[in-house]
């Protein structure tokens, strides 16, 4: 079952008809809080202001909470509180459907398993190579900057 969560803004940006929905591995959050200046960056702020919805389950959303809260990059905790206030309120909160499929990296299954769920759909990773073609053909796997550029 696929529910809708907020989203008050009703201009999403486009790839071709289609609505973008990104699921976006914590890679690129990471990355994007790192290097405001990144493609990565670029995307986070799509998110942020309703040009890009984002899906999500329980398990991705724990995961950038508890990645983005780690000492080691002593990130602002009043700004990831924000971001991630923001994500459950503005994205699209998916209740997933178990996959069969094995990845490289079974931290990444939550990822795979929202993107099946959600029709067009697009991963975008830092780590491509953690979803291979053979598990993920039916999904389109994005980098940064090859997503950025399909917009």
């Amino acid at each position: 079952m696929n529910r809708r969560r907020g989203g008050g803004r009703n201009k999403s940006s486009k790839i071709g008809e289609k609505q973008v929905i990104v699921v976006v591995d914590t890679n690129v959050i990471v990355s994007a809080l790192i290097k405001p200046f990144s493609d990565s960056s670029k995307i986070l702020n799509l998110i942020l202001s309703g040009k890009i919805k984002l899906a999500y389950d329980f398990r991705i959303l724990s995961e950038y909470e508890e990645v983005l809260r780690r000492k080691k990059f002593n990130f602002n905790p009043e700004y990831i509180e924000a971001i991630i206030t923001q994500i459950r309120e503005d994205g699209i909160n998916i209740d997933s459907i178990p996959s069969k499929k094995s990845l490289p990296d079974k931290d990444n299954t939550p990822f795979l398993e929202v993107a099946l769920t959600k029709k067009n759909a697009v991963i975008v990773t830092g780590n491509k190579k953690h979803f291979p073609y053979k598990q993920c053909k039916s999904i389109k796997i994005l980098s940064p900057s090859e997503f950025l550029k399909e917009l």
